[in-house]
């Protein structure tokens, strides 16, 4: 008797496993590598899994959007100024791969409006918790935008723009504006 061609585990694993597998398609090739394919041979899933637990590609491509923006979201109680910058350049989250997987969600968040308003839910998140550190919703889009445009120059140029040099470059940038409110 053979082996089945896939296994069988509970929904949340499953559908985890997706998400994952997902993330892993975008950090190896962008948006083009987030195919339906590429997805279930990296997860070792059948087709009709992802509409089946994400009512299609789309869907997926939120839960993915989530799990990517998940742990930028933990991880601020308690975090002041002085620490806002490292937790912008969180070492989990500057690597290679994840900034190639928000690269390419950046990418497809402007022509995609399932993902826009996915993006828009939690960008209001974290907007919300950098706020709370400079006292500012101006500022704190600011903050952002500084920190995407450092996370954006990494991904592009990673032999110029280090993560210790976009930290730098961010505190220099930053502490008199925050000094100043």
């Amino acid at each position: 008797m053979s082996e089945p061609r896939f296994r069988r585990y509970p929904a949340e694993v499953r559908a985890a496993m997706l998400v994952k597998a997902g993330l892993a398609c975008l950090a190896r090739g962008g948006i083009a590598a987030f195919t339906v394919e590429n997805i279930c041979a990296q997860a070792g899933a059948s087709r009709g899994l992802i509409a089946h637990h994400f009512g299609g590609k789309d869907g997926l491509l939120a839960a993915v959007h989530a799990a990517a923006y998940a742990p930028i979201l933990q991880g601020w109680h308690g975090i002041g100024v002085d620490g806002l910058v490292d937790r912008l350049f969180d070492p989990s989250q500057f690597t290679g791969a994840g900034l190639r997987v928000w690269l390419a969600l950046w990418g497809e968040i402007a022509v995609n409006p399932a993902l826009q308003a996915e993006h828009a839910r939690h960008y209001a998140a974290y907007r919300k918790l950098v706020a709370a550190i400079v006292g500012d919703d101006v500022v704190a889009g600011a903050v952002i935008a500084l920190a995407d445009g450092l996370w954006l120059e990494q991904c592009l140029a990673p032999d110029e723009m280090s993560p210790d040099r976009a930290k730098a470059a961010c505190k220099m940038l930053l502490t008199p504006i925050l000094q100043a409110i």
